[in-house]
């Protein structure tokens, strides 16, 4: 019953998820702002990995950050603006994930382990050693996973608005708000606004399959609820990490954050008031400038 349950709510929220980056796919494709010409006309290139290939975008100079995108989207749903701030520091590597795109597709019974040991293979393609890693959502339970999996490849680790794999996640209301798709508060719109044309700017992309979606909700399913290996051991991550939402986060309670603060020793919890699950796009500078400093001091 309870995975049941939770398989309703992953649906709820995978649905949710994904309403910045389709809104955008509709939107007239506004001028470059400022600073963002570099990342959306960054050529897509494909990695040959022992897991078969893996379509990415490289931008910045740097220490290597590795970014792994949530529920349903591809790289492009990545707010250029966010990742211009990271790429001023870092050597910022962008993918789709499986079966998106250029990515080869997992089995349909992969789990959010499976996805970390591709962005394993990813790592180890591209030769980067042991890089920065940061997810966000499904994303960031794969950050999680390939942390304890491969901790020699995670150097800092930055997990936004995520969820912890050990059974105790908070599920969101049935009823989360619908107002911005559940990634902003309500009155948030012109932030909601502004992330959508600024990811608009990349060229038109092929959306994520129905295939891959559907592997997504079972693989944060069968994560909230304990099955993933990796989920059950966060407490073992020893990676220096950053641990942030929004507040007002109506998909993933910030329960589930103040989860991960307690799991992982010695890790850092930031809240954003007044912001939802897409914090990260809506407080973009702020929030850049707050991982640049903590990868800075790790």
């Amino acid at each position: 019953m309870r995975a049941d349950r939770r398989r309703g709510c992953a649906l709820l929220l995978l649905a949710a998820l994904a309403s910045v980056a389709l809104a955008a796919c509709t939107s007239s494709p506004p001028k470059d702002a400022p600073g963002t010409a570099s990342v959306v006309s960054a050529p897509a290139r494909v990695a040959r990995t022992k897991l078969g290939p893996v379509g990415y975008r490289v931008v910045g100079t740097g220490p290597p950050l590795v970014l792994i995108m949530g529920y349903g989207l591809t790289m492009e749903g990545w707010d250029p603006r966010l990742v211009h701030a990271l790429a001023g520091h870092h050597r910022v590597v962008m993918f789709d994930n499986a079966g998106i795109g250029r990515t080869r597709q997992l089995p349909v019974t992969a789990s959010i382990d499976d996805m970390a040991d591709q962005t394993s293979a990813l790592i180890t393609a591209l030769r980067l050693g042991r890089p920065d890693v940061l997810g966000w959502s499904l994303g960031g339970a794969v950050a999680q996973a390939l942390a304890v999996r491969h901790p020699a490849q995670v150097r800092g680790l930055v997990l936004c608005a995520t969820f912890p794999g050990n059974t105790t996640d908070v599920a969101a209301p049935a009823t989360a708000p619908p107002v911005n798709g559940g990634d902003f508060p309500a009155n948030q719109t012109g932030a909601y606004d502004a992330a959508k044309a600024a990811i608009a700017e990349y060229p038109t992309t092929a959306r994520a399959p129905a295939l891959a979606k559907a592997q997504q909700v079972g693989a944060l399913s069968d994560w909230n609820v304990g099955h993933d290996a990796a989920g059950l051991r966060t407490g073992q991550i020893t990676a220096r990490t950053l641990i942030a939402d929004g507040a007002e986060d109506a998909l993933d309670p910030v329960g589930n954050g103040q989860t991960l603060h307690h799991l992982i020793r010695g890790s850092q919890l930031k809240l954003y008031p007044d912001a939802g699950h897409a914090f990260l796009f809506q407080d973009w500078s702020s929030f850049a400038a707050e991982v640049n400093r903590f990868l800075a001091a790790a």
